[in-house]
Formats: C-alpha cells, structure tokens, sequence
C-alpha cells in the first residue's frame, strides 16, 4: 500500500452511529499536535485491522517508505512520552519517532533534526 506524502496524521478509532449518521472521532491528540484544525474538511482514509490489506497489482518500487524528516529540518514537536533512558518521545506523520534528549512529557519545542534512522530520528531542542 503507498503512503502519500499529504498524510497529517494516523490513528487508530472506531466507528459509531448516531441518529442518521456514522461517526469517527480523532483524537485530541492529533488536533492539538498535528496539522489539522477544527472546522475544516479533510479525507479520511479507512483501512480495516484483522484483515490483509489487498496487494496492488502494479509495480511498486521494492524500498519502503522514506523517514518523514531530514537532518537539518526544524520542526515544533510535543513529547508524549519519555524513553528507557530518559529521553523525551515525540511522534510525527505516520507514528515516525523523534528521540528529543532533554525534554519532558507535554513540552511543546522547536527542535533542529540531527540524526535520520530508517525507524526514528534524533532532534536537539532550539527553544
């Protein structure tokens, strides 16, 4: 399956009915954190758990997708979480982790990517 490069955000949520309508509820998380303002119209993709997703039939390239950011890239990220060694945990596009040294649970900063890995990259706080 290929990922655009436009993807804001992926969660996981249920769908549920009210009255004569079909509900999917994104998380505070994603509003707070993300890219995606109250009030505006996006597309939303649906792809089902417990099921294979359908091969395509073209011809793909065989790499998998890139990291979302490059070295060098500034970026304004919130920590989420911190990781074994003390280091803030912040996630960007696609769930892609950011090793942020130094900062909390709940700051948002600017920080400056110094190090890209194919499954997580490193970034030293600028404010």
């Amino acid at each position: 399956m290929e990922i655009s490069e436009k993807l804001l955000c992926l969660f996981s949520a249920d769908v549920t009915s009210e009255d004569d309508r079909y509900i999917v509820e994104v998380p505070r998380r994603e509003v707070e954190t993300g890219s995606i303002d109250p009030g505006q119209t996006y597309r939303v993709a649906l792809i089902a758990t417990g099921e294979p997703v359908p091969e395509e039939t073209e011809s793909r390239p065989s790499s998998e997708p890139q990291p979302p950011v490059e070295v060098g890239e500034i970026r304004y990220v919130e920590v989420e979480d911190i990781g074994k060694q003390g280091d803030g945990i912040a996630r960007v596009e696609r769930g892609y982790v950011i090793i942020v040294p130094g900062a909390e649970i709940g700051e948002r900063v600017k920080i400056e990517v110094t190090e890209v890995k194919s499954n997580f990259a490193v970034g030293d706080v600028l404010e």
